[in-house]
């Protein structure tokens, strides 16, 4: 039969062998304890967040491989600000504030998988998302930040 793939977006740390991924690995013959522990582990950094993963079984052998992907901006934005949701009111209500320390780390665990061409641009559009979400950043609305960094006053945390 081969390689077949099975997609799912999973608390990290947090995965079970309930659905969705439970009832999708059983017709494999894996043993699903085994690769759950192996995906909570792969995703313990990311407690509490939803991460993609990808388990890869061969279905000749059960052989298995579990592919982690990164959380969205938003959630590690959330993480960093430690806030559970947005303000629902975006550019007018905040729901709360994070340093260009932590955008330049969200940046930075995103700059990989994206199309931008360096990190300050990643950095751009996480404070974009900031925006979206209601967080500011040092204090300032986003768009403050964002004009701050075209002018290249945050130039050096871009290093």
């Amino acid at each position: 039969m081969g390689e077949q793939k099975i997609s799912s977006l999973v608390t990290g740390g947090g995965a079970s062998a309930g659905p969705p991924l439970g009832p999708a690995l059983g017709p494999l013959g894996v043993n699903i304890m085994e690769v759950i522990n192996a995906i909570n582990d792969k995703t313990k950094d990311f407690e509490g967040m939803k991460v993609p993963v990808t388990v890869i079984v061969d279905s000749d052998t059960k052989k298995y491989e579990i592919e982690i992907g990164i959380p969205s901006a938003a959630a590690l934005i959330m993480k960093e600000a430690g806030i559970q949701k947005g303000s629902g009111a975006s550019g007018t209500e905040w729901a709360g504030d994070v340093t260009m320390d932590a955008v330049v780390k969200v940046a930075n665990t995103k700059l990989e998988n994206s199309y931008a061409s360096s990190l300050k641009s990643v950095a751009k559009t996480i404070v974009g998302t900031c925006l979206a979400l209601g967080v500011k950043v040092e204090g300032k609305t986003p768009k403050e930040i964002t004009a701050e960094i075209n002018e290249g006053k945050w130039d050096e945390k871009f290093q």
